[in-house]
C-alpha cells in the first residue's frame, strides 16, 4: 500500500454562482472531516454555507498544503501564481463550461481527492509558467499573455526580440505568448497548436497577423522574449491569463521567458490527456 500523502491543511475556493456549488463543498468538507483534515474557506464558500470564518482567496495558498477549486478554468486561473510560489498542489473540480485545467467531474471529486492523499506521488502534472516583467513589477501566469488592441478596427505594431537579437515587426491585431498548457486556450482559438503540457516549448501565435506568412512559431523553453510596441496612437492592452490587466504606452518593453516555479496541478487517474482533448475539443473526431 502507498504511504499516506501528508496533506494536513487544505484550503478551498469555489466559483459562487456555480451550479451545485453548494452540494458538492458540504460534501467535500465532510469528507474532510471525516479524514481529519484541517480546512479553510475562502470568503464566498464560507458565506455559502453560512461560516463566519473566511479568507481572501490569495491568502489560501499561505495556510494550506493543497488547494481544492470547485469552478472552472479561470476560477484556478485567478489563485495558479500564488500556489505554484508556494508550491502546493491545485485539485480542480469542474463547475464551469469547459473545464480543460479543472478537469475532474463532480462524480469524481471524491474517490480522485482520497485516492490523491493516499498515494505519495500520484496524479500530479508539473505545469510550466511564463514571468512576465515590465516597469510595473513582475507577473506569473499559466495560460497566456496578450498583447491586444481596444475596440478600434486599427492595425496594432510590435517589435520582437528573442535572446536580444530583433527577429521581426508584427502588424495585425495583436500577439500571445503562451505556455504548453495555454496551447489550447486563446492561441488555439488563433490558430495556434495543440501542445502537449510536458513539451518544453513557449508558444508565439499571432492575431490576424496582416500577412500570410507570420505563422504560430514554437521557440525554446529557455527563451527570453520581449515585446516593444510600436504603434503610438492606438490603445493596446497587456492581459494575463485573461485575469489582470493593463494599457500599455508606446515604446513600452514587455519580457517573457519560463518561470522557475512550476503549478502542481493535479489530475484524474482515469482520464489521459488525449482523451481530455477529445473530450473537450473534440480533437480528432
Amino acid at each position: 500500500m502507498p504511504a499516506k500523502r501528508e496533506i494536513k491543511k487544505i484550503g478551498i475556493i469555489i466559483k459562487p454562482h456555480a451550479p451545485g456549488v453548494e452540494k458538492i463543498l458540504k460534501e467535500i468538507i465532510n469528507f474532510l472531516e471525516r479524514e481529519k483534515i484541517e480546512y479553510f474557506l475562502e470568503k464566498a464558500a464560507a458565506e455559502k454555507i453560512k461560516v463566519s470564518l473566511g479568507y481572501e482567496r490569495e491568502k489560501l495558498p499561505e495556510l494550506s498544503e493543497a488547494i481544492i477549486i470547485l469552478g472552472g478554468d479561470g476560477t484556478l486561473l485567478s489563485i495558479a501564481p500564488f500556489a505554484a510560489r508556494k508550491g502546493i498542489p491545485v485539485i480542480g473540480i469542474n463547475l464551469g463550461r469547459l473545464g480543460f485545467l479543472t478537469e475532474i467531474p463532480v462524480s469524481e471529486a471524491l474517490p480522485v481527492l482520497d485516492a490523491f492523499l493516499k498515494n505519495k506521488d500520484g496524479f500530479i502534472s508539473r505545469r510550466t509558467l511564463l514571468k512576465i516583467k515590465d516597469t510595473s513589477g513582475e507577473d506569473l501566469c499559466l495560460n497566456d499573455v496578450v498583447l491586444h488592441k481596444a475596440a478600434l478596427a486599427r492595425i496594432i505594431e510590435f517589435l520582437i526580440f528573442i535572446n536580444e537579437k530583433e527577429v521581426t515587426r508584427l502588424k495585425g491585431d495583436g500577439l500571445i505568448i503562451s505556455s504548453p498548457t495555454g496551447s489550447t486556450a486563446y492561441s488555439l482559438s488563433a490558430g495556434g497548436p495543440i501542445v502537449h503540457p510536458q513539451v518544453e516549448t513557449i508558444i508565439l501565435t499571432p492575431i490576424c497577423p496582416h500577412t500570410l506568412s507570420f505563422r504560430p512559431l514554437l521557440l525554446p523553453a529557455s527563451s527570453i522574449i520581449k515585446i516593444k510596441l510600436l504603434t503610438p496612437e492606438e490603445k493596446v492592452y497587456l492581459t494575463i491569463d485573461g485575469q489582470r490587466g493593463r494599457p500599455m504606452e508606446k515604446n513600452a518593453t514587455i519580457e517573457i521567458r519560463k518561470s522557475e516555479k512550476e503549478l502542481l496541478l493535479v489530475t484524474s487517474p482515469w482520464r489521459s490527456y488525449y482523451e481530455l482533448v477529445k473530450e473537450k475539443l473534440g480533437w480528432a473526431e
